[in-house]
C-alpha cells in the first residue's frame, strides 16, 4: 500500500512567501500554479517592480505586498515572515520568483520535518533538492569538514541529510524557530542572507536538513562559464560585490566560530581570482569585488 503524503493543513499550516523583483511573468505564473495548491496561505512581497502583479495575485488567491522600492531580499523575506505570523502560520516556505517546485515538494518537506522531530532532532529548516534546468546539475547540501566546505550528494542511501545551511528558496522553517533564532539580516540586502541565518541557527543549536526527494527547479547564477570539465555559475558584478562584502561582514560577527574564517576567506580569494581571470568584463567584476571587500572592512552595509 502506498503511503499517502501529508497535505497542507494536515500537520502544519504553511504560508508560502514569494519575493519578486522585476519578474518574468511566465516563470512566475508557472511557479504560482505549482505552489498555490501546496500551501494554506500565499504571500507575494514585491521589491518595487514596474510590472503590475495585482491580477496575478488575485488569480492565485495570494496577498500582494508592494514595498515600492527595492529593499533587498532579506527585508522582503522578513516582511513576508511577519505577514505569515499574522496569519497564524506554523511554518514558512520561502521561494524565489524563478524557482519551480515539484507538485509534491511541500508534502515531502512536511514529512521530512515530522520524521526529524519524531527522531528527536532540533530542526532549523528543511530544504528541497534543486536542479538547474539550464545545465542539468543537481543541487547538493554543504557541510564543513575541518577547514573544507564539502557537499553531500544523493547516493540513494539517505533521503534526509544534515547541512550547515540551505538556500532560502525551497526551505520550510517552523515559525517557532524564527521566534527563537530571529529573522534575516536586512543590512545584508542580498547574498549570504541564507548562509548567515543557517549558521546563526546552527550556533544556537538548530540544525538544517536537506531533503533529496523534495524536488525543485532553480537557476543558480545569471549565466555559466565553461571551465575545464565544469560549468561555473556567474552572477552579475554587483552580486559579486555583495558576496564579497557580506562575507567580510559575516567573518566579523562575534558569534561565528573562528573555524569558519579561513573557509570564508578562501572562498573570497577564489572568487576574486577566478572571476577576474575568467568572467566577461572581468575588470568590472574585479573592481566591484574589491569595492565589496573594502566596504565590508569599513562596515558600509545596505544597498550599494
Amino acid at each position: 500500500m502506498t503511503e499517502t503524503p501529508p497535505v497542507p493543513g494536515a500537520l502544519s499550516r504553511v504560508c508560502g512567501v514569494v519575493v519578486t523583483y522585476q519578474p518574468d511573468l511566465g516563470p512566475l505564473t508557472a511557479m504560482l500554479e505549482r505552489i498555490a495548491p501546496q500551501v494554506d496561505d500565499l504571500v507575494i512581497v514585491d521589491n518595487g517592480s514596474a510590472t503590475d502583479l495585482s491580477a496575478l495575485a488575485t488569480n492565485f488567491n495570494a496577498t500582494l505586498k508592494l514595498l515600492g522600492d527595492n529593499f533587498g531580499i532579506a527585508h522582503a523575506q522578513n516582511v513576508g515572515i511577519a505577514m505569515a505570523r499574522e496569519r497564524d502560520a506554523d511554518s514558512v516556505l520561502l521561494l524565489d520568483q524563478d524557482s519551480l517546485p515539484a507538485p509534491d515538494m511541500v508534502a515531502k518537506l512536511i514529512a521530512a520535518e515530522l520524521k526529524l522531530r519524531t527522531d528527536g532532532k532540533t530542526v532549523a529548516a528543511v530544504g528541497a533538492n534543486y536542479i538547474d534546468p539550464r545545465k542539468g546539475d543537481t543541487g547538493c547540501f554543504p557541510y564543513r569538514k575541518g577547514l573544507r566546505l564539502k557537499h553531500r550528494v544523493n547516493t540513494g542511501k539517505e533521503t534526509i541529510v544534515e547541512t550547515d545551511y540551505l538556500i532560502a528558496s525551497g526551505s520550510l522553517t517552523p515559525m517557532t524557530v524564527f521566534d527563537q533564532v530571529g529573522d534575516m539580516v536586512d543590512e545584508l540586502f542580498i547574498d549570504y542572507v541564507d548562509i548567515e541565518w543557517g549558521l546563526r541557527a546552527r550556533e544556537m543549536g538548530y540544525i538544517s536538513y536537506g531533503v533529496f526527494d523534495a524536488h525543485m527547479e532553480h537557476a543558480l547564477g545569471d549565466d555559466h562559464i565553461q571551465f575545464l570539465w565544469r560549468r561555473v555559475p556567474v552572477h552579475s558584478a554587483v552580486r559579486h560585490y555583495y558576496q564579497q562584502r557580506n562575507a567580510v561582514w559575516l567573518i566579523r560577527q562575534s558569534w561565528l566560530p573562528h573555524i569558519w574564517t579561513p573557509i570564508l576567506l578562501f572562498r573570497m580569494a577564489y572568487r576574486l581570482v577566478f572571476f577576474t581571470l575568467a568572467a566577461p568584463k572581468r575588470w568590472t567584476h574585479s573592481r566591484m569585488m574589491l569595492s565589496g571587500i573594502w566596504d565590508g572592512v569599513r562596515g558600509r552595509m545596505g544597498r550599494v
